[in-house]
């Protein structure tokens, strides 16, 4: 049988990637990633207001082509391949990213009066300017239907679709008002593709839909108008100017149309699969399973398990979600993560390092020779807020334990620590809380190329760090969704299980926790859980004496540099 091949598209927040698929067993076979041209790194700031965060649709439109045809381009260096050969393509993205579009699909940020109104453009899912809206999205709901809360851990976020279309209306209603609907990126690139000129006729993914806009069949939908209208009665018109229902991803979003089979040299009629978010589909392409948790580390981490609907599952207090679909047909995708990763470690080179890569080399070096607790360091990792289990925008960071003689790879080291027991505190979490969690696949650049940053995770979390086989998985996970959408027939596969298990690898090396290692972390978690709880504002009954935690830093620093073991 003659080779097939999907695309697979992951729009991230700085760029977007394409690749290019064998379908008998995930291996790539072209890619190209393409820059953001617009903004700084892709993104529109505002210097006034350091929580906003927009993107250019123009962006994304470009970049849907340029990173196409360069990796079909260098598909084509393959004697096996060639372009009438690919069956699907597969669209990821960051979310929620909503963007206003006019009565033809088209973003208003492409018509001349809208161009350089900032809220005319997309709204990046790292956007947090709607803190207040989802502050009383969460109020409201709570009194008035806490049955919408309840699925997404008890609190809406000011990242999510309704906060942002919300603050648009209050900041920005010439820019509402000229809005015919608003639709997610990750629905917005397969309407493209798929030539949808009616807002109406796009099939919307259940992943953004239900993990982000309040969307549960349970309930029959979207929100009903007459909880919107309670937020703002413009907001309960918009529901009749969005969607019935949104589908999971064995449900195509439609096929190419022929002006984009044109431009992109690929066969009109394939399928495109159902747009989703990149954390979703990355879990897919790290191989997830029941009892798996699949850690998609990039600007932001987010953390996604899945469990078979014929299970019953309970809400989890503060994390993004429990959404039947979303991930895979047949599973419940659960949803968590972090606010600020792989941006934290950014801002350490852009800011502290001032850009200079071999400074930053040599004080990761310098880092890595350290030993837990030897620093006397400790930092909470909100430098972006909070998204899991405090779901606050406006917590910052802190670094607690400077001295005189603290030096650069200290706080460095102590940086990346931080993260490390944020997703420490997310797995139990979801373990308190029922959902089990057998492994941890991490997959992303920084689980692939910064081994002393895994290192410590697999120390802190006391559990072994499993590595996806492919440098790309959310790419990865978009491209085995198109050949399931494609189907058997075509040369792709009747089920995400099987197209799972001939697509998706684990790299054979893992990082395991040394026993002395994690006995200080296990100290130093303690004292982060004193700080978590007592700043992010939770019931601090246990013990939590933040008047002695300097000096028990200092202690067990000293311990250390004794070298003797923590007490147990």
């Amino acid at each position: 049988m003659a080779k097939a091949y999907t695309v697979g598209l992951d729009y991230g927040t700085n760029s977007v990637r394409a690749v290019v698929v064998d379908c008998a067993d995930g291996a790539l076979v072209g890619t190209r990633v393409f820059d953001y041209p617009s903004g700084e790194r892709g993104i529109l700031l505002d210097p006034a207001d350091p929580h906003l965060a927009r993107q250019n649709p123009a962006d994304y439109v470009e970049g849907l082509k340029q990173s196409v045809l360069g990796a079909l381009a260098e598909a084509e260096r393959n004697p096996e391949f060639s372009p009438e050969r690919v069956i699907a393509i597969g669209v990821e993205t960051t979310g929620s990213t909503p963007l206003p579009v006019d009565a033809h699909t088209t973003p208003l940020a492409f018509h001349a009066e809208w161009r350089e109104h900032l809220a005319a453009h997309a709204w990046l899912w790292k956007d947090h300017t709607a803190a207040a809206q989802a502050a009383a999205i969460t109020e409201i709901a709570s009194v008035h239907a806490p049955q919408y809360l309840a699925p997404i851990g008890g609190t809406y976020s000011s990242e999510w679709f309704w906060s942002k279309v919300w603050r648009c209306l209050e900041v920005a209603p010439e820019v509402f008002e000229a809005a015919a609907s608003w639709v997610e990126l990750a629905d917005y690139v397969p309407a493209v593709l798929t030539g949808v000129r009616d807002p109406a006729q796009i099939k919307r993914g259940i992943t953004a839909a239900g993990h982000k806009a309040l969307y549960s069949a349970a309930w029959g939908g979207l929100p009903a108008k007459e909880f919107l209208a309670r937020l703002d009665p413009r907001l309960g018109e918009l529901r009749d100017r969005l969607y019935e229902h949104a589908y999971a991803a064995d449900t195509p979003a439609g096929l190419l149309c022929p002006e984009w089979a044109g431009i992109l040299g690929l066969p009109a009629g394939i399928p495109v699969a159902i747009g989703s978010f990149d954390a979703h589909y990355g879990a897919v392409g790290a191989g997830v399973t029941p009892g798996t948790l699949v850690k998609i580390i990039g600007t932001s981490t987010c953390d996604i398990a899945i469990a078979p609907t014929s299970a019953e599952v309970g809400d989890v207090p503060g994390i993004c979600g429990i959404v039947d679909g979303s991930v895979m047909p047949g599973y419940y995708g659960i949803e968590a993560g972090q606010s600020a990763v792989g941006d934290l470690l950014r801002w350490w080179v852009d800011v502290v390092c001032e850009g200079d890569d071999a400074l930053h080399v040599a004080l990761t070096d310098e880092a890595a020779q350290l030993r837990p607790g030897e620093s006397g360091l400790l930092a909470l990792d909100w430098n972006n807020g909070n998204r899991t289990i405090l779901v606050d925008p406006r917590l910052t960071g802190l670094l607690v334990g400077q001295t005189l003689h603290t030096n650069r790879a200290e706080v460095y080291r102590a940086i990346i620590e931080a993260p490390a027991f944020g997703a420490r505190a997310i797995v139990e979490r979801l373990t308190d809380h029922g959902v089990p969690i057998e492994r941890i696949v991490n997959c992303g650049g920084i689980a692939e190329k910064n081994p002393l940053f895994m290192q410590i995770y697999a120390d802190v979390l006391g559990r072994p760090m499993l590595i996806a086989g492919s440098p790309q998985t959310p790419a990865l996970g978009g491209a085995i969704a198109a050949a399931v959408a494609a189907g058997g027939a075509a040369g792709g596969y009747d089920s995400f299980e099987v197209a799972q298990q001939r697509m998706t690898s684990l790299k054979e090396h893992q990082f395991v926790p040394q026993p002395e290692a994690q006995a200080v972390y296990d100290e130093l978690y303690g004292m982060y859980r004193e700080l978590h709880d007592v700043f992010g504002g939770l019931d601090v009954s246990r013990a939590a004496d933040l008047s002695t935690l300097m000096k028990r830093l200092l202690a067990l620093r000293e311990r250390v540099m004794r070298e003797e073991p923590v007490p147990a």
